[in-house]
């Protein structure tokens, strides 16, 4: 697991939990390849692939979703309706990044946002497999989610955000959530809410190094 672990602490994930985390990961990494082919998962079957190329992309964002939900809890302190802090993931899939950051913060709950019944059960599956009672799976598509749902919505998928995926996606926030959104290139992220800037009222991207892929540019877009 040496290419896992390594790869969790440069992403900042603190010492005493990676290799529980690891430990988690190589069996999701095990459901991955065993069942891609049948559920069209990822691009990739490969192992060192799937850690750097999902789990690790996934988990690069940890350190500005930490920070958050710190603030976040801390804002909510007293409260008279406080609720435990959620994350919902849009458009799941195989459960990326919703099953590493449910595994890295298991004091969050998540729901994790799938429409194809398929990938439903597989998710389904690995919940079950890894123990994740922090976590639900929810068969849906995001405009037919209870709006303002999740303190965080996160959103990983190449393809840009126009504006009737973002209406979606920025009504599932709770009052003073945001979106987070995994993104590539610079510029086609400048380009992309340039086109949506009267919806989001501004957005800042948190540059992501993502160990093993230094030469692919990863971003994360906040609104």
């Amino acid at each position: 697991m040496g290419l896992l672990e390594d790869g969790l602490r440069a992403v900042g994930i603190e010492e005493e939990k990676i290799l529980p985390l690891a430990e988690k990961m190589e069996v999701y990494i095990k459901e991955i390849a065993e069942c891609n082919s049948a559920f069209n998962l990822t691009n990739t079957s490969d192992h060192d692939e799937l850690v750097t190329r999902h789990i690790l992309d996934s988990l690069a964002a940890y350190l500005p979703i930490r920070d958050f939900l710190k603030e976040r809890q801390a804002a909510l302190e007293g409260a008279a309706d406080k609720d435990g802090l959620t994350i919902g993931d849009i458009g799941s899939g195989g459960g990326l990044p919703g099953i590493p950051l449910a595994c890295a913060f298991p004091e969050v709950s998540f729901t994790l946002v799938e429409r194809m019944s398929k990938r439903c059960g597989f998710l389904e599956k690995c919940v079950s497999v890894l123990n994740l009672s922090n976590v639900q799976v929810l068969e849906n598509q995001a405009e037919f989610v209870t709006p303002k749902s999740f303190d965080i919505v996160t959103f990983r998928a190449f393809r840009p955000l126009e504006r009737k995926m973002t209406k979606k996606l920025l009504r599932l926030r709770k009052e003073g959530g945001i979106l987070a959104a995994y993104k590539a290139k610079m510029e086609n992220i400048t380009a992309e809410m340039e086109g949506i800037q009267d919806l989001t009222g501004g957005y800042r991207v948190i540059e992501l190094h993502v160990p093993g892929l230094e030469d692919s540019e990863r971003n994360l877009v906040i609104v």
